[in-house]
């Protein structure tokens, strides 16, 4: 069986490092990635994708990276049940990032890396 995914978008807001728990440093992230066709009004629609990113992947996206920029996002789809504040849980559907390539972006002073 299978699970990778990649994906193309561009990211919805700037990224925030956070820190789980355990001291774990991850950020999450939502790539807005259009489809490759037309709806009934002759126009394109977005799907607003949410990315985990972990470690080392988190810094350097974190850093490199603000709104608009394009990326590319590697990695596996992962579902898991979350609970909200009146207590309901509900599914959560995510893309857990194993690679991210930086694709464009406004920021052309720092170099950028790809990371893995």
């Amino acid at each position: 069986m299978l699970n990778q995914i990649v994906i193309v978008g561009r990211l919805v807001k700037d990224p925030e490092l956070h820190l789980t728990e355990a001291g774990r440093k991850v950020t999450n992230i939502t790539l807005a990635v259009p489809r490759t066709y037309k709806n009934q009004e002759g126009e394109y629609d977005t799907d607003f994708l949410d990315c985990t990113l972990w470690a080392g992947i988190a810094e350097n996206t974190t850093e490199y990276c603000k709104v608009g920029d394009m990326l590319g996002v590697k990695g596996r789809v992962q579902t898991r049940l979350i609970e909200n504040e009146d207590g309901t849980r509900k599914k959560k559907t995510e893309i857990v990032a194993e690679k991210v390539t930086f694709l464009s972006s406004s920021n052309k002073n720092k170099e950028r890396p790809t990371t893995e």
